[in-house]
């Protein structure tokens, strides 16, 4: 449940950004319209980059490998 949570409260705060923005009008209006898109394309190259970072660092488990030829060898059989 309190992951939930963080996720809303991250989500109200991208949200506050944004519309303060679209307000103060800082940014220009065609811009600002565009963040949204920008930040779904900033989560889905970040979704990558782990998923990249996690098969480069997979743990290896000498023993669990050997266990687990001896089991595949014991079916075998």
């Amino acid at each position: 449940m309190k992951h939930i949570f963080k996720i809303i409260a991250v989500l109200s705060a991208i949200s506050a950004v944004w519309v303060a923005l679209l307000e103060t009008s800082t940014v220009p209006r065609s811009y600002t319209w565009l963040l949204p898109i920008y930040l779904v394309v900033a989560l889905g190259c970040y979704g990558l980059f782990m998923v990249g970072y996690g098969l480069m660092f997979f743990p290896t488990c000498p023993r669990e490998a050997i266990l687990l030829q001896q089991s595949h060898c014991h079916a075998e059989n």
